[in-house]
């Protein structure tokens, strides 16, 4: 099992299936993302770059894709959603809500355009993550 695997385990349920059935829809998208860890939180990783955290916090569902322009960008093309709410590069759904796969899709889908463009532009730079699972 790896860092995410883990970390479902050890929820309820609910958030369990919540949570899972969002990084499902992630992993589908960027295939080759693997689990790890980064900033302390198990995460997807794509290139060695952290790609999406979900976590479970005392009063919401945090979504992290590690980038505020991604949050920014990804907030003027969303619908209205109930609950949804949003703080520098990390977007907020309440408790036992369903995460909405378009929020996942294009957060996750400008995330890796991020990630790629920016290897592109400077190929040598360090990852940023802690360690992948193996």
């Amino acid at each position: 099992m790896g860092e995410i695997d883990d970390y479902l385990a050890g929820l309820d349920e609910e958030d369990a299936k919540i949570l899972g059935d969002a990084y499902a829809t992630a992993r589908t998208l960027v295939p080759e993302a693997e689990q790890g860890i980064s900033y302390g939180m198990p995460a997807l990783v794509f290139r060695s770059r952290p790609l999406l955290s979900l976590m479970r916090a005392k009063g919401h569902i945090g979504i992290y894709p590690y980038s505020a322009g991604v949050v920014a960008a990804v907030l003027e093309t969303l619908p209205a959603i109930d609950g949804l709410s949003a703080a520098k590069g990390t977007v907020r759904l309440p408790l036992g809500a369903e995460i909405p796969e378009v929020v996942i899709r294009q957060l996750v889908l400008a995330r890796s355009d991020e990630i790629r463009e920016a290897l592109a532009k400077k190929p040598s730079a360090r990852p940023r993550v802690v360690r992948r699972a193996e």
